[in-house]
């Protein structure tokens, strides 16, 4: 406890904006979030005051790190699973486990759980030498994704082999790196859609709305909520997966559950007909940024909730529409600064909810984001598209007016 408030200490591995922005929710709660940064210049370093700096790698670190806090948790899944398991061993209280946290930490462990709980996952197998991806490619049918088995985000770690020549040419090479594989196949899908929910020590779980993710490159560039024209059925189901994950791994805290969208044929596996796991994440979760604004708990607040088995918040939204758009390094540097961009971005938008994380800009990189409420998700969607645009590049986008925001 904090002996100043007698309030718990939270620990967070990792500094980036996911800790920034726990650290945020974390004040209200009167709570202290201790966070271990790889440098004072990682975005929650710049704003958190109990920043201790060190490697997730290090397991000194680790258990100088949680000595005094209540709990640790995570805000990205790198820290080796056996540092965990020490940590646990020497009593302190790590959420979600190592247990839990392996399946979002290992592909093909998360695979091959989910397929055996009868869950619905594309055919799959590990690879250990090329002639496995030719044969289930000749099973399966080109092309196949062939993904590294950990270490992968944002699109790295993940190759379209379209024929027999691409995996001669590629898989080789990365065995030969060390690189540990897996081949599943292609899902044909429609969008890709994300369940999102919390999960206390109590037991406890609760559910926000499905959502919608829109990917560029690999990269997460939107998030609608709810997700648009999802018959209810397929929207509970989606929660009701999410939900039996987090339960049967034992998750304790925020649990992303990234699907596909299918044709009903091309997935049926009782309740969940026409969804696909595509991954996990156990953590505050991209897809769920939209929560800070637009729900009555935000995915950091409850996360916080759940690893200390507070009672959880209501996930209801607040808003009929609300869309949250990346905010990506442009790939020319801006004419403008961040704070020139950001005054006139409120003069066009003055109900525009900016969250910048102090981030270096680059192309392509996630630097913040902004969320727009509203009563129609179109509406509420071009809004919300133009603002990011402005603050990634300085420039509105394609014809639109800064002043009147029509097209010219």
């Amino acid at each position: 406890m904090d002996p100043r408030t007698g309030l718990p200490v939270v620990g967070m591995i990792g500094g980036g904006q996911l800790a920034r922005m726990t650290h945020q929710a974390a004040v209200p709660l009167g709570q202290s979030l201790r966070v271990l940064a790889a440098s004072d210049s990682d975005p929650a370093a710049l704003v958190a005051r109990d920043v201790v700096l060190g490697a997730h790698t290090d397991l000194d670190a680790l258990r100088a790190f949680a000595a005094g806090c209540e709990v640790v948790t995570f805000d990205h899944e790198h820290v080796p699973n056996e540092h965990l398991r020490a940590l646990v061993a020497d009593g302190v209280a790590v959420h979600p486990g190592p247990d839990a946290l392996l399946h979002a930490q290992d592909k093909l462990v998360m695979r091959r759980k989910l397929a055996e709980l009868g869950l619905p996952v594309p055919p799959f197998t590990e690879v250990t030498e090329v002639d496995d991806v030719l044969a289930f490619g000749a099973e399966h049918g080109w092309p196949c994704v062939l993904k590294a088995v950990r270490g992968g985000y944002d699109g790295r770690g993940v190759w379209m082999l379209d024929a027999p020549e691409s995996a001669r040419r590629v898989v080789p090479e990365l065995l030969a790196a060390g690189t540990p594989l897996m081949v599943e196949q292609c899902v044909p899908m429609r969008r890709e859609l994300a369940a999102l929910v919390a999960r206390s020590p109590f037991g406890q779980g609760a559910a926000w709305p499905l959502v919608q993710t829109v990917q560029a490159e690999g990269i997460c560039v939107e998030v609608l909520a709810p997700a648009p024209d999802v018959p209810a059925e397929r929207a509970e189901a989606a929660q009701e997966l999410a939900l039996r994950v987090a339960r049967e791994l034992g998750v304790v805290g925020v649990l992303a559950v990234e699907l596909f969208e299918v044709d009903d044929e091309s997935a049926d596996v009782g309740p969940f007909r026409g969804l696909v796991v595509n991954e996990l994440a156990m953590r505050p979760h991209n897809s769920g940024h939209w929560t800070i604004e637009g729900a009555g708990t935000s995915q950091f607040e409850q996360h916080l909730r759940a690893v200390l088995d507070y009672p959880l918040g209501t996930t209801e939204p607040v808003a009929p529409a609300v869309v949250m758009a990346n905010v990506l390094g442009a790939d020319d540097a801006p004419e403008m600064g961040p704070d020139e961009r950001l005054h006139h971005l409120y003069a066009r938008f003055p109900d525009a909810h900016v969250h910048l994380y102090g981030k270096a800009e680059r192309p392509g990189r996630k630097i913040g984001h902004v969320t727009f409420l509203g009563e129609r998700m179109d509406e509420v969607r071009q809004r919300a598209q133009l603002a990011a645009h402005w603050l990634s590049a300085g420039r509105w986008r394609d014809g639109y007016d800064i002043h009147g925001g029509t097209a010219k």
